[in-house]
């Protein structure tokens, strides 16, 4: 249906199959293959049967979800399924409902009146979304969009970053504030980690990164779990190039007053720890206080129990012997650690937030205990998986690491950076 390595999203009503809004590949899907793919999903609909996923026989992936009994998003792959796993488009159409729902509210998602102006409304959506699609395609270190854990950044000089962030978000009359740092979380506030749901510190994120041409703005959200019929202000602000604050507050303080007022305030004595920060930022989302072994390729390392991720792939082997193999492409390390993921939480480190097929549930179900922790050795890179009560590990490492050293590997990889950051 589409050529190689292209991705569509289509988004219908369910009741009727019109069409709202097309996005991705510059090639749009033919109406009569959009209402076909409406159609067969409606078909089993009909005969009590759910259509969730299926692969054509040119090797195309199409996976189908109904939000609220109101809108269906449709995702279409046409890379024949080789980079973008049914887990990473059944992410995708969650993360496009909550985007739609964050910008418009579930009110004028759930209770169409006017298709027409619902296709106007739905156009303020499309920056989000491209961005979303951008991320399942392009491999730029965003893994939240696929692990629904918050990118995050572990920054030297937190406790100070910490501080001035709570001291603004109270004068500014809130309890959610969040510095973003190139599109990651380096600080946020208590209530904005354990109020808002991992989902919606992402789309939020996402919006922020999406606002990042303007250096302040007063945008209305709703948040797709926790306020999703009531509006409430995000304000952001551009402290430097690639650091933004925002705070989701009420009617006060006005977006003047806290431009002109508290951003001088709280921020001036503190440019250059965000200076630091961002050019630290653009070497390893770690503090300098950690030091990786050089045959450690790529991590994503969770914290289960916040919901937050870590994702490092560095640029250069420190302390790799003269005889070393040259490292792979950032991308092509991104791109297999997202494979990785995928491959280990569907396979063997399932739980309830993780969709899976019916062919991987099968595969999981022959286990007779909980797997802790696996492996994979491919033509480009050894990969080790580990699950603890708190924390996933997944590490990308050097060929020349043994088989059985794997395990020592990761383990170390993983005290290391949990005794030096408390992550």
């Amino acid at each position: 249906m589409l050529q190689a390595g292209t991705l569509q999203l289509l988004c219908l009503t369910a009741s009727s199959g019109v069409p709202l809004f097309s996005r991705g590949s510059s090639k749009q899907l033919p109406f009569s293959i959009i209402g076909s793919l409406n159609g067969v999903h409606m078909f089993g609909a009909g005969h009590e049967a759910q259509l969730a996923c299926c692969e054509t026989d040119r090797g195309s992936r199409v996976v189908w979800g109904v939000f609220q009994e109101s809108l269906m998003l449709i995702a279409v792959s046409g890379d024949g399924g080789s980079s973008i796993s049914e887990l990473q488009l059944r992410r995708l159409l969650e993360n496009v409902w909550n985007c739609m729902v964050l910008v418009l509210g579930q009110d004028e998602l759930t209770n169409i009146r006017n298709v027409e102006r619902l296709k106007r409304e739905l156009r303020s959506c499309y920056r989000l979304i491209d961005l979303l699609l951008e991320r399942v395609s392009d491999n730029q270190g965003f893994m939240g969009d696929l692990t629904q854990c918050a990118d995050c950044l572990l920054p030297s000089h937190s406790g100070l970053l910490q501080e001035a962030l709570d001291s603004f978000a109270q004068a500014a009359e809130s309890e959610f504030g969040c510095l973003l740092v190139h599109g990651r979380v380096a600080q946020a506030t208590e209530k904005w980690w354990s109020r808002l749901t991992s989902q919606e510190v992402v789309v939020l994120s996402v919006l922020v990164h999406s606002l990042s041409g303007a250096s302040s703005c007063d945008y209305p959200v709703f948040l797709p779990q926790g306020s999703p019929t009531v509006a409430i202000r995000l304000l952001s602000f551009q402290l430097l190039p690639g650091a933004h604050l925002c705070v989701l507050c009420g009617p006060k303080p006005s977006l003047h007053k806290a431009e002109n007022e508290l951003i001088g305030r709280f921020w001036s004595t503190f440019v250059e720890n965000l200076r630091s920060c961002l050019e630290h930022a653009e070497r390893s989302s770690l503090p300098s206080s950690v030091s990786l072994r050089w045959d450690v390729q790529a991590l994503l390392l969770i914290n289960r129990e916040s919901r937050r991720a870590v994702t490092v792939c560095p640029r250069v082997r420190s302390g790799a012997p003269s005889e070393a193999m040259p490292l792979l492409s950032s991308g092509r390390r991104l791109e297999l650690l997202r494979l990785f993921y995928t491959f280990a939480v569907t396979r063997y480190f399932t739980s309830q937030e993780t969709s899976v097929s019916s062919a991987s549930e099968d595969f999981s179900q022959g286990f007779t205990h909980v797997p802790v922790q696996c492996y994979l050795v491919t033509d480009e890179c050894k990969c080790y998986g580990l699950q603890s009560s708190q924390h996933q590990l997944f590490v990308l490492m050097d060929l020349s690491v043994p088989t059985f050293a794997l395990r020592s590997v990761a383990t170390q990889t993983l005290s290391a950076i949990t005794a030096a950051t408390g992550f």
